[in-house]
């Protein structure tokens, strides 16, 4: 009788114990699921006047694009908030091409204006609103394109343009500051910007990030 009863006592005590070692897991388990939880929903804002600059996968002109037309960009440079990258250089990034006027359908002048739309972030897309980057190609000969600044303040435009030769680095200074008039000629009176061209954009509106 007596072995049986230490059977059974040794028994209870097991259970016992297992119980109490499987309640503490479950404890941890919990705090451990919430803990990827927290770190998954952490956002980060960029305010509105940060600059993203892109490069242009392709060309871009008064000439070869149409209103409302696409053309597809990565970041050409981190954007950061408090020295945390939230869009890396190398996202991809989409833009609009608002208004695109040969010479000769606006008094004589070709137009090229150009806005950001979206940047891909960890395989999130995020719709953006930026101001504008304008240039006006007067007609008549004369041999220079003027870089509008759009919105508050506008963007710069920094690209290798092809009329100071491949790669030539003509037009606005970059930065916090963009938006004040530069100049380059193009050739054949039209604006084009070619592939690898660089743009400075400002958000006009904030833009949140899940990091």
């Amino acid at each position: 009788m007596y072995p049986r009863l230490a059977f059974f006592t040794s028994l209870l005590l097991l259970l016992g114990a297992s119980v109490a070692c499987s309640t503490k897991p479950a404890g941890e388990n919990a705090e451990a699921s919430t803990t990827p939880h927290i770190f998954g929903s952490k956002q980060v804002t960029l305010p509105a006047g940060s600059v993203v600059t892109v490069r242009l996968a392709g060309a871009v002109g008064s000439k070869l694009s149409t209103n409302n037309d696409h053309f597809s960009a990565t970041v050409a440079r981190p954007v950061e908030v408090d020295g945390k990258v939230v869009v890396p250089a190398g996202a991809e990034a989409v833009g609009k091409v608002v208004e695109a006027a040969p010479q000769g359908r606006f008094k004589g002048a070709a137009v090229l204006r150009l806005i950001l739309e979206s940047v891909t972030v960890n395989a999130n897309s995020y719709d953006v609103k930026t101001t504008s980057i304008s240039r006006y190609l007067k007609g008549k000969g004369k041999r220079t394109a003027t870089m509008i600044g759009g919105g508050a303040g506008g963007g710069a435009l920094i690209g290798g343009l092809a009329g100071g030769g491949k790669g030539a680095l003509i037009g606005a200074a970059a930065g916090a500051g963009a938006g004040t008039a530069g100049a380059a000629y193009t050739g054949n009176k039209e604006i084009v910007l070619p592939a690898e061209s660089t743009l400075s954009f400002k958000l006009a509106e904030p833009l949140t990030v899940k990091m």
